[in-house]
């Protein structure tokens, strides 16, 4: 079979050099559109379930949230395995499935166990799936520089106008906040002002729920003119929840402020997230959505950035606490210059080694050919240009002039023989 492949070759070798140019072509546009980045995604092919239920023991979680999910997930088809972690307000279960399960196929398999196993968890517990990111999917971090804000600001001005804005980045699956304080209304009510007015702590929670809302009403017709009734009734301040009623005492509203006092504090935070020991910042991780091209994502996210920072409030800048894109960049153009110095170095020496020049062409021809259908192989696999698969093509340069040489070597001796043995006959 060999050999007639040889032969059917040699008899078409000009549409074997327009194969050959087609693949080049090929290859040349597969370079471009392949990712890039720093190092190859070894992550497990998995779909994270999150589940918060603040306030509430590990043990709590454990039992009610966790073990749950955990024992109904286990039907999907194609799982590897499921582990899953308890912590103090909230729940991790990590679906592994098998390397060539599409990653979204998945996901939709996980969402619909979801929808049936809501039923068997605690009321007003939800749990929501993970990014589609993978391990590695952490391309970029970023925190602001503001002096003259604090750090509650900070962090609204982070989940309600950046955090949105950048999240419209193709490419990008989410972008995490960390930092800063989440800013909330604090009712702290004294016990004693309770019993004096008796007023449970119950009612207090139920009649502040209640008050915060809109409601609709019907439309009112007057003068040939509809009108749409509707009630406002969110809270937009502190005196808005100060002065909700809770109840009477003695014909006399007993309000909020009567009770206790409210404030505006932050959130409970189980950590903090500090600059070279300058003090706390806020910021924002972007996370890379899966198979994307990390590089690529990076420089749209940058230049979303230049778009926002217009928007920031005076004094307001962005600063690069994490950028992998010098990583990539620098990894890459380092691999890119020692495989154009090999190719270089392996071409001389062909040279040097037959000293004939048209069997050298023909055998350093296939290194650029072969590269280009490597990256239409690595295309076609999903995978990135990072140093292990750069690095592998660079070690097998030697590979691929190898077979070209011993051809070479081979036809030179047949054809040297082959003149020899007609000299021979016909001296």
């Amino acid at each position: 079979m060999i050999q007639n492949l040889i032969k059917l070759s040699l008899r078409n070798r000009y549409f074997v050099l327009l194969i050959a140019t087609g693949l080049f072509i090929w290859g040349i546009f597969a370079v471009r559109d392949n990712p890039i980045d720093a190092i190859p995604d070894l992550s497990e092919n998995q779909v994270i379930v999150f589940t918060e239920w603040m306030g509430r023991s590990p043990q709590i979680i454990e039992d009610q949230v966790t073990f749950p999910l955990v024992s109904n997930l286990q039907g999907i088809p194609k799982i590897k395995n499921i582990r899953a972690s308890s912590m103090f307000g909230m729940s991790f279960v990590y679906v592994i499935f098998e390397d060539n399960v599409d990653i979204y196929w998945a996901r939709t398999r996980v969402m619909e166990r979801l929808n049936y196993a809501q039923r068997l968890l605690p009321q007003d517990v939800t749990p929501t799936l993970g990014p589609d990111g993978t391990g590695v999917g952490h391309v970029f971090w970023y925190h602001f520089d503001a002096p003259k804000m604090d750090l509650g600001d900070q962090r609204a001005l982070q989940d309600w106008y950046v955090k949105f804005a950048l999240q419209t980045v193709p490419g990008v699956a989410e972008v995490a906040s960390f930092g800063g304080f989440e800013k909330q209304y604090q009712l702290i009510v004294d016990p004693v002002k309770l019993q004096y007015y008796n007023v449970s702590l119950m009612d207090v929670m139920n009649k502040v729920k209640a008050n915060n809302n809109d409601v609709g009403g019907r439309k009112f017709e007057m003068a040939d003119m509809a009108y749409i009734i509707r009630g406002l009734g969110y809270i937009k301040n502190v005196a808005d929840i100060e002065e909700i009623a809770l109840g009477n005492y003695n014909g006399i509203p007993v309000r909020v402020k009567d009770i206790g006092s409210v404030q505006m504090g932050g959130d409970l935070r189980l950590g903090i997230f500090d600059a070279d020991g300058e003090g706390e910042v806020v910021g924002g991780i972007v996370v890379a959505r899966y198979g994307e091209n990390a590089d690529k994502v990076i420089n749209d996210v940058k230049e979303k950035m230049k778009d926002v920072e217009k928007g920031l409030p005076e004094g307001v800048t962005f600063k690069t606490s994490y950028d992998r894109s010098t990583l990539i960049e620098g990894a890459i153009d380092n691999i890119k210059t020692k495989l154009i110095e090999e190719i270089i170095v392996v071409a001389i020496i062909v040279i040097l080694f037959l000293f004939h020049w048209r069997s050298a062409f023909s055998i350093i021809i296939q290194i650029p050919v072969t590269i280009a259908i490597s990256f239409i192989l690595l295309n076609a696999f999903g995978l990135s240009s990072n140093i292990m698969s750069l690095t592998g093509i660079a070690l097998a340069i030697g590979v691929i002039v190898d077979n070209g040489i011993i051809m070479s070597e081979n036809a030179y001796k047949n054809l040297s023989d082959w003149q020899n043995h007609h000299q021979n006959k016909n001296p």
